[in-house]
């Protein structure tokens, strides 16, 4: 099952089940999957496909957890609460993630399969990641460990 049917099914459940937050989150993902969609239309795409759709669900976690911060510093549990609320919902639908061991091991491969031997060559790197593994990797994660692997 598609994304697309994934929103749409949880969404029926949860109103069903009465669940007002998850419900408001739903709505919250597929208005923004909307806004996607539309403004891959000029490029001529109708529906972005699931790869668009869970850097769009990556991206609305990532300002989330930004927003739990701001939350925290100015002493206001009950929003950062609510965001991470949010982040669990979002995060549920996102493929899971690779651990330590094995993002380490992926990043060992990609520089053995770029031939990459300096940290000039890092893009290389970070490309060749991203084109193998950009559905359960957290870009953002593996940065510091290819420039720490290429001696940065």
């Amino acid at each position: 099952m598609d994304l697309r049917s994934r929103f749409t099914e949880e969404l029926k459940s949860s109103m069903r089940a009465g669940d007002a937050p998850r419900t408001s989150t739903l709505r919250m993902i597929m208005a923004k999957l909307k806004d996607t969609d539309i403004a891959a239309r000029p490029s001529g795409v109708d529906k972005v496909p699931d790869e668009q759709i869970v850097a769009m669900l990556r991206g609305m976690a990532k300002s989330r957890r930004e927003s739990v911060e701001m939350y925290r510093q100015g002493n206001r549990p009950e929003l950062a609460a609510k965001e991470e609320a949010e982040i669990a919902v979002i995060e549920g639908f996102l493929p899971q993630q690779m651990d330590e061991a094995a993002t380490t091991a992926a990043v060992e491969a990609a520089i053995a399969e770029t031939g990459a031997s300096s940290i000039k060559e890092m893009g290389k790197v970070m490309a060749a990641l991203k084109a193998k593994h950009a559905a359960t990797l957290d870009m953002a994660k593996v940065g510091p460990i290819v420039k720490a692997k290429l001696g940065g």
